[in-house]
């Protein structure tokens, strides 16, 4: 008899989970309560970056004139809207049709746990009782809103109301700069905005590298952005056309519109975990261990609500490893996930891009490293795109040379930090990127200066 998984929720941890697992031989049922591909994959990480595509390539047009053309851009945010919907269409049902292919059964409802080996998925039609062998929870998470905001998706704004709202901010003002709050800052800076973003440390992105904070702070402020720093929001009201915060230190700002985006919350409400017996911290997040087992050994748990890196290629990875261990295959080359060596990205202009040791916690560590640096206004690419700002930076073990992570700001950056990610996590050394016979001209070839 086929092993029986039931997946709850469909973004890219279960998707991946459903069809790796269907491909061996399982028996999966799959119960989607949104949309087949994941509501933060295609409500958030997709429409977001299709927004910075079209500012990226605004911005280009200003640029043209330096390459000698004549240049013009007029933005169409019905087309815009139009261009987003569609791509989310025809990923969900890419999704779907190779969900189809691979004989998972869908469930359009809502599915929540009965037992430890039962699930039930509420429907339009009804409620269907399932059993199972194993369980995958992955049900995502929402936009974190605090009790002082009253989000009303016209003036004030969480991430999933603005891509795009119907029209452009005049004077949007975000809260929260953390990756999200800066992509966001970003994008509607690029598409034409006036915006203002409180910043409730002294730097964007108050966890990375400040050297990449810093770089990213100069462009804000060269495209015009307002930094508040140091200032928490803790209250917002509005009226016609306005919206105000106050902050915690005294100042106040005012805006056309608002836009949280200071984190999110788990979806683990009304999931059946305490009737199943599931353990689920105190911030709502359902822990797993190295194969992404709950205390529960046959239920699992991946993606955002598990509290691991909240990015999706981290759940589509989860969600492969999920499969592979329901099926047995750990006896082959399986490794678990090694969350410190996932690559990550953030779209902004310039992009920004790390993976593996981060140099600041490091040195505040103790821990002795190499930091070497390149700027790409010494790569000839760079100035063949007339973008020079920005660098690579590659730190390493002074002993034995081995790549211990890395950090890229500028042009193609999120491209770029995959041939850094692909040494940190087969522990490549600095002279196997050295001895790499590389394309010229390209951007590529900073990555070799910087490991010499």
């Amino acid at each position: 008899m086929a092993v029986r998984l039931v997946i709850i929720g469909g973004g890219p941890a279960g998707n991946t989970a459903a069809t790796v697992a269907a491909s061996i031989g399982a028996d999966v049922t799959m119960i989607e309560r949104d949309i087949v591909g994941g509501a933060a994959h295609l409500w958030d990480c997709i429409p977001s970056k299709a927004m910075v595509a079209t500012g990226n390539e605004l911005t280009e047009l200003a640029l043209a004139k330096t390459m000698g053309l004549e240049a013009s851009g007029r933005l169409d945010v019905h087309a815009l809207r139009e261009r987003i919907s569609g791509m989310e269409a025809k990923l969900s049902g890419g999704v779907t049709s190779l969900l189809e292919s691979q004989g998972v059964r869908l469930i359009r409802g809502t599915g929540r746990l009965t037992g430890a080996y039962t699930v039930a998925a509420d429907t339009d039609e009804g409620t269907i009782d399932l059993e199972a062998d194993a369980i995958l929870l992955s049900t995502g998470s929402r936009p974190r809103v605090p009790d002082w905001v009253a989000v009303d998706g016209e003036r004030i704004l969480t991430t999933r109301q603005a891509y795009p709202p119907p029209e452009i901010p005049d004077h949007l003002v975000v809260i929260g700069s953390g990756v999200t709050g800066v992509e966001f800052t970003h994008m509607f800076s690029a598409l034409g905005a006036k915006v203002t973003l409180i910043v409730s440390r002294q730097q964007v992105l108050p966890y990375k590298d400040p050297e990449v904070a810093a770089t990213l702070e100069d462009e804000f402020l060269r495209r015009g952005v307002k930094l508040l720093k140091g200032a928490r929001a803790i209250s917002m009201g509005r009226d016609s056309d306005k919206v105000f915060i106050a902050c915690d230190d005294g100042r106040a700002v005012d805006g056309s519109h608002a836009l949280l985006c200071i984190g999110s919350l788990p979806n683990s409400e009304g999931l059946g975990c305490a009737e199943a017996g599931v353990d689920v911290d105190e911030h709502g997040y359902i822990p797993g261990n190295r194969h992404c087992q709950t205390n529960l050994p046959h239920i699992y748990s991946a993606g955002d609500v598990s509290g691991r890196l909240p990015l999706s290629s981290v759940a589509a990875m989860q969600g492969r490893k999920i499969a592979e261990h329901v099926m047995g295959l750990t006896a082959r080359a399986h490794r678990h996930l090694d969350y410190d060596k996932a690559a990550q990205a953030i779209f902004t202009d310039p992009e920004i891009a790390e993976v593996g040791v981060a140099e600041a916690e490091a040195f505040a560590a103790g821990r002795k490293l190499r930091v070497t640096k390149v700027p790409f206004s010494a790569n000839p690419k760079a100035l063949i795109n007339g973008d020079t700002r920005g660098f690579v930076k590659i730190l390493s073990d002074p002993a034995t040379g081995v790549v211990l992570g890395g950090a890229i700001v500028g042009r193609n950056a999120a491209e770029l930090i995959s041939v850094i990610a692909v040494a940190v996590t087969n522990h490549l050394k600095v002279v196997d990127i050295v001895d790499s016979l590389l394309v010229h001209p390209a951007l590529a070839e900073s990555l070799a200066d910087a490991a010499s």
